[in-house]
């Protein structure tokens, strides 16, 4: 059994038990009924997906998964494909925007390089970087597959080698990507995914002029009409459109379920690779949480095929985790809520009245 089965055959659901106990207390803490909104519901999750009264979620860490791609050469970003190492060694580096709220949350950035077109082997060597490298960028989706079906298994296969190698260490999972040109696949892959036509899901990106929008929106189209992804099978659309970094993304996702541990989604890439583990395996979704609502317009797409409202709606368009990195303190809040607030009992408050 490969690694992707087997990580897929222990994936199981929040347990009831402890959704049901979470919920108890919820309903008797010193408050109106339910009066902290999302963040109760979101710590009966917690409850759920860690199986503890007390979720664990101190220990967190942002993964930004990097790759290229090849439709990088048809015009559908305003930045270079090089800009990918150089965002990678920023991250590394610590200057990222990610990097600054990922401080302000506590958590570290762990930087994989999944299949970035440059060399990276000094900060591999250095242990600034990770080489999960399935190849050095996709083929270009215009024309043909960006990978092939082995490949896409590969890249699924890294993303969940990396969830198993922070699992110790590691309470609260966020993912992030940096790869020029992703939203082109990201696009794709949720049109192929959800049947809304590529002038909906295609978004501007790094700020594309409208002329330039129009370019991307035809590539998209075309990319679908020639690879003819299969929406019924998920790693069909992944290897005909999508990229490496996204297959990592999945691949974490799946990893962070199986090991019982929450993930933060960012973006609209990451909600990408969010949809392919919900392809592969239907219940990692009760451990995903989206954090927030991109600007992107196929973003909304993709989190209602999910099954997920965001929490935040700040129109953030970065990507890196950002959003993610943000949305852990909401995370830790909630726990706070379900541990920290005293019930009606504890705290001898008189109820409300019937």
């Amino acid at each position: 059994m490969n690694l992707l089965s087997q990580t897929i055959r222990q994936i199981a659901p929040q347990d009831p038990d402890f959704r049901a106990a979470a919920r108890a207390r919820l309903e008797q803490l010193t408050m109106p009924h339910w009066a902290l909104g999302r963040l109760m519901d979101m710590a009966e999750d917690l409850a759920g997906m860690t199986r503890s009264a007390r979720p664990p979620v101190a220990r967190k860490a942002v993964v930004i998964m990097a790759g290229d791609h090849g439709v990088a050469a048809s015009g559908v970003s305003q930045y270079p494909q090089e800009v990918t190492v150089q965002m990678v060694h920023n991250f590394a580096n610590g200057g990222a925007g990610c990097n600054a709220l990922a401080r302000l949350a506590g958590a570290q950035v762990v930087v994989v390089d999944a299949g970035v077109a440059g060399d990276l082997s000094s900060l591999v060597a250095e242990g600034k970087v990770v080489s999960k490298r399935v190849a050095p960028g996709t083929a270009n989706i215009l024309t043909g597959p960006a990978m092939t079906r082995e490949q896409a298994i590969l890249s699924i296969e890294a993303g969940i080698e990396v969830a198993i190698s922070l699992g110790e260490s590691t309470d609260l999972f966020a993912t992030g990507e940096m790869g020029i040109a992703n939203t082109t696949p990201s696009s794709a892959i949720v049109a192929a995914l959800t049947g809304r036509p590529a002038e909906e899901i295609t978004g501007r990106g790094t700020g594309l002029d409208d002329e330039a929008l129009q370019n991307k929106i035809a590539v998209v189209k075309e990319s679908l009409r020639v690879n003819r992804p299969d929406p019924d099978d998920v790693l069909d659309v992944l290897a005909k459109v999508g990229g490496f970094e996204i297959g990592a993304i999945a691949g974490l996702i799946l990893g962070a379920a199986a090991l019982k541990k929450p993930v933060l989604i960012d973006g609209f890439i990451t909600t990408a690779g969010a949809l392919i583990a919900q392809g592969l395996a239907p219940g990692a979704a009760q451990y995903i949480i989206a954090s927030h609502r991109s600007v992107e317009p196929g973003h909304d797409a993709a989190l209602e095929r999910l099954g997920k409202e965001p929490l935040l709606s700040l129109g953030l368009r970065l990507g890196e985790g950002t959003g993610a990195a943000l949305a852990m303190n909401l995370v830790e809040a909630s726990v706070r809520v379900l541990t920290e607030v005293a019930t009606f009992e504890e705290a001898s408050v008189s109820h409300a009245k019937p």
